[in-house]
């Protein structure tokens, strides 16, 4: 019992390093495919390869944050796998590593990895997308959203807002603004060439004309300068750069605020803070998924198979965890359960693969007697 610590600090050092060198493959082949993918745009604009090189940088991180559990779950196996091939993991379960220490040494371990993914994805992740995003829109002089030909639509109590151009969330061109009544009727109509941030709710129109709908008729005014009050801020529009997968939890939370006040669809962005908030977990159950292969006596030429089948895992939770996304929003599934069953599914298949692997141990060894 005495050795156990010392062989969970041995077993840490060999997950860490593995885990860290299967990352960095990762990360290495994910950006050559970004850079292979951004020199089709090269020259469009003033995206040059200045440009292309600093976004493919700002992009590592964020596939940092998706790439962790399954690197986690290549690294773990790869060592546990090599360890049981050169029974080294036998001598280990002789000293006292038991099935439950194991897991508990297992997930002493992957804390770090939660507390990496989660600080990735809340912290590091938004903030280099976003830039990623301006430094790509700025320089191929593009909306911060091209869905539609007359730009940016968002709503804001009574009022629809068109933007035309908006490089940076804190500069607006080409602004329009609808106002309704409470009967939905339209009230008033603002036009400004430029709406600049001012702080405090308050943007400042340049070039203003507005036109007023009322009993009378439409009259029309111009002003050099006017002030429009809006709870819509520059972090909201942030929003519209970054998909609400690679967003922070803290402005998923403030931006469903907004859509609920202003009656809008909430659901993706339900499950995309939900995500957020279980994808740290995620390498908890990659790293119990790999366990069971700790116990599966082959010898060393099977490390292979074996590591080839954790990286078939890694993708197939991937996909997974993708596609209940879209299952959960068709559906109208409550968004927890869409964000929390691929990880459930997958912690059930490590805790059935154990409870197998403890039934048939016995077998295994009258048979190697």
């Amino acid at each position: 019992m005495r050795h156990i610590p010392t062989l969970e600090r041995y077993l840490a050092r060999q997950i860490y390093g593995a885990v860290g060198f299967v990352l960095l493959g990762f990360l290495g082949l994910f950006a050559f495919f970004d850079l292979i993918a951004e020199l089709r745009d090269l020259g469009n604009g003033d995206y040059q390869l200045r440009q292309i090189f600093t976004v493919v940088a700002l992009w590592i991180p964020g596939h940092a944050y998706e790439l962790l559990p399954i690197a986690v779950l290549i690294g773990t196996l790869y060592v546990l796998a090599h360890l049981s091939s050169n029974s080294e993991y036998t001598v280990m379960r002789g000293a006292g590593l038991s099935p439950s220490r194991a897991g508990a040494a297992l997930a002493k371990i992957g804390l770090a990895f939660v507390v990496l993914t989660f600080a990735v994805g809340e912290w590091v992740a938004p903030h280099s997308e976003e830039a990623a995003q301006r430094v790509r829109m700025g320089a191929m002089q593009s909306l911060i959203s091209g869905g539609l030909d007359s730009g940016l639509w968002f709503k804001d109590e009574r009022s629809f807002i068109n933007v035309r151009e908006a490089r940076d969330a804190s500069v607006l061109g080409g602004v329009r603004i609808f106002e309704f009544d409470s009967a939905y009727r339209l009230r008033q109509v603002t036009e400004a060439q430029r709406g600049e941030y001012a702080g405090a709710g308050k943007w400042r129109l340049l070039q203003v004309s507005q036109t007023v709908l009322g009993p009378a008729g439409p009259s029309t005014a111009r002003f050099a300068e006017a002030e429009w009050r809006s709870a819509v801020s520059p972090d909201l529009l942030n929003v519209l750069i970054v998909v609400p997968e690679r967003m922070s939890a803290w402005k998923l939370y403030r931006y469903l605020k907004h859509l609920a006040e202003n009656r809008q669809k909430t659901e993706r962005y339900e499950i995309a803070l939900w995500k957020k908030l279980f994808y740290p977990l995620a390498t908890l159950v990659m790293m119990a998924l790999a366990l069971p292969f700790a116990y599966m006596h082959a010898r060393s030429g099977m490390v292979g198979i074996k590591v080839f089948f954790g990286i078939m895992l890694g993708i197939f939770f991937h996909m997974l965890n993708s596609l209940f996304s879209h299952i959960g929003l068709l559906q109208q599934w409550p968004p927890v359960a869409a964000a929390a069953v691929p990880s459930l599914l997958f912690f059930s298949t490590a805790l059935l693969m154990m409870l197998w692997i403890e039934r048939l141990r016995p077998v295994w060894v009258r048979f190697r007697g």
